[in-house]
């Protein structure tokens, strides 16, 4: 006797995508593999998705929101230097075991979207937050959380594509960043 099907929702449509784009790579999902994965035909995903564009958009909040979550949990108990380590290798971390849907991050503009600009809003406080333990007035603050999120961003991505020299070790030149920034800050402190 065959078991019955459990009607398909949105959060399985997008669990499927996610997993997908993390096993095989971002570039290699469509709707059409969804569906395949799901067992269903391409036009049932869209009682639940409104085009690939709104696939897209989902996996980029859910990179997003695993970032903020990521790094609030890691900032626990840590201040300072310790605090911006955490982090960052939080950051690293999710990128490194979510490839795909971090990937996503970048693939869907948030600019006039309103969830996905409070998303990356949420990420720019938490990183404020741990910088609570530095003197900065609010202003230097939020250009330093911007400057954090911009560095992980811009050595995972490279991470990721493969673009470090291997010669080195990434976890090194990392760690390298991080001191790096965390005096730019402490000179940031001193000036504000």
């Amino acid at each position: 006797m065959a078991t019955p099907r459990q009607p398909l929702d949105a959060d399985q449509v997008i669990d499927t995508a996610a997993a997908l784009a993390d096993r095989d790579g971002f570039e290699s999902i469509t709707l059409t593999r969804v569906a395949k994965e799901l067992g269903v035909r391409q036009p049932a995903l869209y009682r639940h998705i409104d085009s690939y564009q709104g696939l897209v958009r989902s996996l980029s909040l859910r990179g997003r929101e695993m970032l903020a979550t990521a790094m609030a949990d890691a900032a626990i108990g840590v201040s300072g230097d310790e605090a911006v380590a955490a982090i960052g290798h939080a950051w690293r971390s999710v990128a490194a075991e979510f490839p795909g849907v971090y990937a996503a991050t970048d693939r869907h503009p948030c600019t006039g979207d309103d969830e996905l600009e409070a998303a990356v809003d949420r990420i720019v406080e938490v990183i404020a937050m741990t910088l609570t333990s530095f003197e900065l007035d609010d202003e230097n603050r939020i250009h330093a959380a911007r400057t954090l999120r911009s560095a992980f961003h811009g050595f995972t991505h490279i991470e990721m594509c493969d673009g470090h020299p291997h010669s080195t070790d990434p976890d090194d030149t990392f760690d390298h960043m991080l001191e790096l920034l965390c005096a730019g800050i402490r000179h940031q402190q001193r000036v504000s």
